[in-house]
């Protein structure tokens, strides 16, 4: 019976001093299809349009390789962790996002924005992974 007890209260004990993870901030107005997978020896290769409707954004997110990707229509306003806006991407730009590099992806105009991503990512990780909220306030 001392056994139970004893784990019940260490597990207790770690969630009450352990500090708590942040809760990740889901994205909204934001669609997106495969266009093509390809995967060559420890790599993902995944080509995808990604549509954020006005007033959308991804949620924050990061990858875990790099991103390359064309403003196929509207305009990507682009924000790092710390707040700051690292790009403000127009019809016809290219842009990359590094590994690991905690972000938003938000559309401020009128019009639907449309991308085409190429993720080259390590085999079988997800396409993005969730991120706590900085707290900037949009």
């Amino acid at each position: 019976m001392r056994k139970p007890i004893a784990v019940v209260t260490a597990a207790l004990a770690a969630a009450l001093v352990l500090p708590s993870t942040a809760s990740a901030t889901p994205g909204s107005g934001v669609t997106g299809t495969i266009l093509a997978q390809k995967t060559i020896g420890h790599t993902d290769y995944t080509l995808r349009e990604v549509t954020i409707q006005p007033g959308g954004y991804t949620g924050w997110h990061f990858h875990d390789g790099t991103l390359y990707a064309y403003v196929k229509a509207g305009t990507l306003t682009h924000n790092l962790a710390d707040c700051s806006i690292d790009g403000i991407f127009a019809t016809g730009r290219a842009f990359t996002e590094k590994p690991d590099q905690v972000h938003i992806g938000r559309n401020l105009g009128s019009t639907p924005l449309v991308l085409e991503v190429l993720y080259v990512l390590p085999a079988g990780s997800p396409l993005s992974e969730d991120a706590p909220d900085p707290g900037c306030g949009f």
